[in-house]
C-alpha cells in the first residue's frame, strides 16, 4: 500500500498535528511531515480519532439476511467510523458453538470494511437453561472472549455463576441483557406516567436493576468479570457506582439513543421508538449523560438492531423492537455528550475505542495514535450539520430514530490498517 498523510488533523481534538501512514501502520506523527509520494488527505479543522469499536452490534447473519448482512452490517459500521464490531449471538442457528462463531468471523475477514469479532451466547440456544460450548468457542479461530445470550436475559441464578466461573479461566467476560423476565411480560415500553396514560404494557426500572444487582455480587462472589449492556435507568447507575466503589469487576454500556431519546415520543405510536430496553425518562437519560463523563459507565455502544420495513412499518404492538446506530451512533455522542460540554474528543475516543477494545480483549484496535501502532483512524467533521435521511444508509435496514433531526458531525474517512474504507464520506 501507498503511503498517506493525514495533514493538519485535530488528534483526539488537540492541535493540528500530520500523520503518515505507511502500509498498516502508523509512521510518524508530528509537524509539518514529509509529503514525497504520499496520497495527501487534508484535514485542516477535522478531528482524528483512533477507530471506533462497538462493542454491541447485530449483523443478523446467519439466519437474518433480509434485515442484515456481515457485509452490509460492516460497511454501515465504517460509514460510521467503526474499525471493529463485536457481532451478538441471536443469530439462527444461535453462535453457540465453535462452528458458528467461525462462519461469522470469517465473512467479516472476506468482505473487509471492518473487523467482526463474534460474541457466543452463554446457553444453548439463548434458552437459559444449559451453557453453551464456551471454552470451545474460546479456543476456535475467532478466538471468543465476550459471551452473551443479548435479546434474553440469563436470569437463572446458577447458570449465571457458572458463566461467571467458566470464562474467568480464560479472561472472558460475561455481558448480561439486563431484564428480569416475569417482571416484563407483555411490556411494551417504560413504566411510568407515559405507559399509564397510553395504556400500554410497562417495562419497569427494577426489572433492569434487580438483574444488575444480583450479576455484580455473584461476579463479586465468584472474581470474574461481568460487563452490563444498554444500561438505561438512573438506578442502575447507581448500583454499578456502588460495585465499583466496592472493587467488583463491572463495567456498564448505554447506548445513543437512550442518551437523548425519552418515553415521550412514544406518544406518537411510531414503532421506530420502540426498543429493548425501552427508551426511559428525562431523568434517566440526565443520569445516563452524567454516569458516561463521570466514568461510571464505561462505554458507548450502539446495540445496533436492524430490522426489515414490515417488522416496524406495522401497529406498536406487533412491531419488533431494535434501532438501527452504527451510521449516527458518533454524531448522537457529539450532540449529547460533546456539545454540551459533558466531555472532549479525547472522551469520546476512550469511550468508543480504547475501553470497548479492552473489555473485549480486542487486540489492534483501540490503540493511540502514535508512531509504531496500528492505522485504524477516523477523520471527523466535527462542524458538519446536517438531517439524518435513512435513504443513503450503508445498513440494509432503515429503522432509524433519527430521519429528518438535525444532527452534528459527520466521518469523512476511516481507515482499517492503513487502507480507507470511507472516502470523503463514501464508501471505499
Amino acid at each position: 500500500m501507498s503511503k498517506i498523510l493525514i495533514r493538519g488533523a485535530q488528534v483526539l481534538g488537540g492541535e493540528p498535528q500530520d500523520v503518515l501512514i505507511d502500509g498498516e501502520f502508523i509512521e510518524a506523527v508530528g509537524s509539518g511531515l514529509d509529503a514525497d509520494g504520499a496520497e495527501v488527505v487534508e484535514a485542516g479543522g477535522k478531528v482524528l480519532l483512533p477507530g471506533l469499536v462497538d462493542l454491541h452490534t447485530h449483523l443478523r447473519e446467519p439466519g437474518r439476511e433480509d434485515s442484515e448482512t456481515v457485509l452490509t452490517g460492516t460497511r454501515a459500521a465504517a460509514s460510521g467510523g467503526y474499525t471493529a464490531v463485536f457481532a451478538m449471538a441471536n443469530t439462527f442457528p444461535v453462535a453457540d458453538t465453535a462452528g458458528v462463531v467461525e462462519q461469522v468471523y470469517r465473512l467479516g475477514q472476506e468482505h473487509g470494511y471492518c473487523d467482526v469479532q463474534p460474541i457466543g451466547a452463554v446457553t444453548v440456544g439463548l434458552e437459559g437453561k444449559k451453557l453453551a460450548e464456551l471454552g470451545a468457542m474460546h479456543e476456535s479461530a475467532a478466538g471468543v472472549t465476550v459471551f452473551s445470550d443479548d435479546g434474553k436475559c440469563v436470569d437463572d441464578a446458577v447458570i449465571m455463576r457458572r458463566a461467571l466461573e467458566y470464562v474467568k479461566a480464560f479472561g472472558g467476560v460475561v455481558a448480561q441483557h439486563a431484564q428480569e423476565p416475569r417482571l416484563t411480560e407483555g411490556a411494551q415500553m417504560n413504566e411510568g406516567i407515559v405507559s399509564a396514560e397510553l395504556g400500554l404494557g410497562g417495562w419497569p426500572a427494577v426489572a433492569e436493576e434487580s438483574i444488575i444487582a444480583r450479576d455484580v455480587l455473584l461476579a463479586e462472589h465468584v472474581g470474574s468479570r461481568v460487563h452490563i449492556c444498554h444500561l438505561s435507568t438512573a438506578g442502575s447507575v447507581e448500583i454499578v457506582r456502588w460495585a465499583k466503589s466496592r472493587g467488583i469487576d463491572v463495567t456498564a454500556e448505554v447506548t445513543p439513543h437512550h442518551l437523548l431519546l425519552t418515553d415521550e415520543l412514544v406518544r406518537t405510536y411510531n414503532p421506530v421508538y420502540k426498543v429493548n430496553p425501552p427508551l426511559r425518562t428525562e431523568r434517566d437519560v440526565l443520569a445516563l449523560r452524567e454516569a458516561l463523563a463521570d466514568g461510571t459507565i464505561d462505554i458507548v455502544a450502539t446495540d445496533h438492531a436492524p430490522h426489515p420495513h414490515e417488522d416496524k412499518d406495522c401497529e406498536w404492538g406487533a412491531a419488533a423492537m431494535g434501532m438501527v446506530g452504527l451510521e449516527t451512533a458518533l454524531s448522537v455522542v457529539q450532540h449529547t455528550m460533546v456539545d454540551t460540554g459533558l466531555l472532549d474528543w479525547a472522551g469520546v475516543a476512550e469511550r468508543m475505542s480504547f475501553r470497548p477494545a479492552r473489555i473485549g480483549r480486542l487486540e489492534g484496535h483501540g490503540r493511540p495514535i502514535s508512531a509504531g501502532e496500528p492505522a485504524n483512524l477516523t477523520l471527523v467533521d466535527s462542524a458538519y450539520r446536517g438531517e439524518v435521511d435513512p435513504a443513503g444508509f450503508a445498513s440494509r435496514s432503515r429503522n432509524t430514530p433519527y430521519e429528518g433531526r438535525e444532527l452534528p458531525g459527520r466521518v469523512t474517512h476511516t481507515f482499517l490498517r492503513g487502507r480507507a474504507t470511507v472516502v470523503d464520506g463514501k464508501l471505499a
